[in-house]
């Protein structure tokens, strides 16, 4: 006869151990998730109402009187084929070219500067990482006036370019493009038919060629400036991670300094160099404080940007849903952008032909093997007394 043992109440015990720390987590992180629920995730759906409404500023956007209108704020700034649209074609044109020219010249001035600090012969190490950070921590409203104020007709940078003989531009006042003028300077005053009578978003593909105007460079070298030094941090804390065996391998091999930072370091910071391109993109599609400042669009609207014509649209101009809209075309643009990028920037596999290019074989276990001398000198070493091991 077989008696009935009772169960034990361990499982149940755990379980509602696991409950209460269920329960516990939720409740710590109720606060976080309710102030993001208040103050980021309602807002945003409710500029994506008003994006398809026609809500004028003025009372509730969910009142009664306020109607959905589609896609008609989309289409008057993509396809209306009136100011509206031009404008937008214009503020992509311009913030085209400053991600182009800001997001490589910030990264690569960035690393080169970690590697700089990074270096241990290097004295008075912790200065310099101050100095080239502190521009990061600067107001951007007061070094936006400095900066204006250095590339003033009569400011420090034209006198300095007249010391060596050259005649500066009216930096603010110069809407001509930087591309367009060096193409000036070879005889090429006007662009083809084509480009010059087709176009896209009201603007000619002969002014999408034009490069970032003078005055834009204004706020391009601000920027660059300004960045860096936080790129810079997040490039010193990669590098100061990265295993030093690798490097002192190649330099066994007899590599030079060049080949170890593009074979050895630079592939090894390709999470980090991810970070701050994407940052970069984000952060320069949103420039929005230095054109406010310093150009407010000027000269000609070439410092014109999605994100201050959204604000003039809506505190200017009362088109809320058409500043909305912008705002989602931004969002639009970074993400493709950031995607791009990430495609661009994943891990890929050394493919057969440059392994044979490289010297290697094909083992018969279909694993690539050092061909030639180089499998010559690897067997010599394996056979040697204490070599241990084969190929």
């Amino acid at each position: 006869m077989t008696t009935a043992t009772a169960p034990t109440p361990v499982r149940r015990h755990r379980a509602g151990i696991r409950r209460g720390q269920t329960a516990a987590g939720y409740l710590f992180t109720a606060p976080a998730v309710i102030v993001l629920a208040v103050f980021l995730v309602i807002p945003i759906f409710m500029a994506l109402w008003v994006s398809f409404s026609d809500w004028g500023g003025h009372g509730s956007p969910f009142s009664p009187d306020v109607h959905f209108i589609g896609l008609k704020n989309y289409a008057g700034i993509t396809s209306g084929g009136g100011l509206a649209e031009q404008d937008f074609g214009t503020s992509l044109r311009n913030n085209l070219w400053f991600v182009i020219v800001v997001v490589p010249t910030q990264t690569v001035i960035a690393l080169a500067l970690a590697v700089l600090v990074n270096n241990r012969i290097l004295k008075g190490r912790g200065f310099f990482r101050t100095a080239f950070y502190f521009p990061s921590v600067t107001s951007s409203v007061a070094i936006t006036v400095l900066w204006f104020f250095l590339f003033n007709p009569t400011g420090a940078v034209n006198q300095l370019l007249g010391a060596i003989g050259l005649h500066g531009p009216n930096w603010p006042a110069d809407a001509n493009g930087v591309l367009h003028n060096l193409l000036a300077l070879v005889g090429v005053q006007n662009g083809p038919a084509f480009l010059v009578n087709g176009g896209f978003l009201g603007v000619s593909w002969w002014d999408w060629l034009s490069g970032p105007s003078v005055g834009m460079m204004i706020i391009i070298t601000m920027v660059v400036f300004t960045t860096s030094g936080t790129f810079m941090l997040l490039f010193i804390a990669a590098l100061q991670n990265l295993s030093q065996e690798v490097e002192e391998a190649a330099m066994v091999d007899g590599a030079s300094a060049w080949q170890r930072f593009r074979l050895v370091t630079l592939p090894q910071l390709r999470t980090t160099l991810f970070t701050v391109l994407t940052l970069g993109l984000i952060g320069t599609w949103q420039v929005f404080d230095q054109v406010f400042v310093g150009s407010q669009g000027d000269p000609g609207k070439t410092t014109l940007t999605p994100a201050y014509l959204s604000y003039v649209a809506g505190f200017g101009n009362n088109q809320w849903g058409e500043a909305a809209a912008i705002a989602f075309i931004l969002f639009a643009i970074i993400v493709a952008f950031t995607l791009l990028q990430r495609w661009v920037l994943r891990e890929r596999g050394v493919s057969n032909r440059r392994m044979r290019r490289e010297g290697f074989g094909r083992a018969g276990d279909g694993t690539y093997r050092p061909a030639g001398e180089r499998l010559l000198d690897a067997a010599a070493i394996a056979a040697r007394p204490g070599g241990g091991g084969t190929l």
